[in-house]
């Protein structure tokens, strides 16, 4: 999938194939914020604008608006997987934490597009 970027956010896009507009709506956060528009480049000013929007909106309300992929995520993995990671962390002298990014970023180097 394309996404557009912009401060950090990323927006999805999406056609409507009755009507044949496009939509979109702020990728990886919890908040519900969409965006829509007739044709691409009026899509991604509307995307911005509703960043803009949402970040206007959060500092208006004295809340932190969430950011996509914070950079922390819970994996669950079994038993055995669990113990033979903790294993080969302990044997190479490094966290989990450390050996689960390794291998996240090995795996995307040899799928990237």
């Amino acid at each position: 999938m394309t996404y557009l970027k912009y401060k950090g956010y990323l927006g999805t896009i999406e056609p409507d194939l009755e009507s044949g507009a496009l939509y979109g709506k702020l990728a990886f956060i919890r908040d519900l914020v969409t965006y829509e528009a007739i044709d691409l480049k009026s899509l991604e000013h509307e995307f911005r604008a509703s960043v803009d929007g949402y970040l206007e909106d959060c500092k208006e309300l004295g809340k932190a608006p969430d950011t996509p992929c914070k950079g922390s995520f819970n994996v669950r993995v079994g038993h055995d997987l669990h113990m033979a990671a903790s294993v080969v962390a302990s044997r190479e002298n490094i966290s989990l934490n450390d050996l689960a990014r390794r291998a996240l970023s090995e795996y995307i180097m040899n799928h990237a597009e």
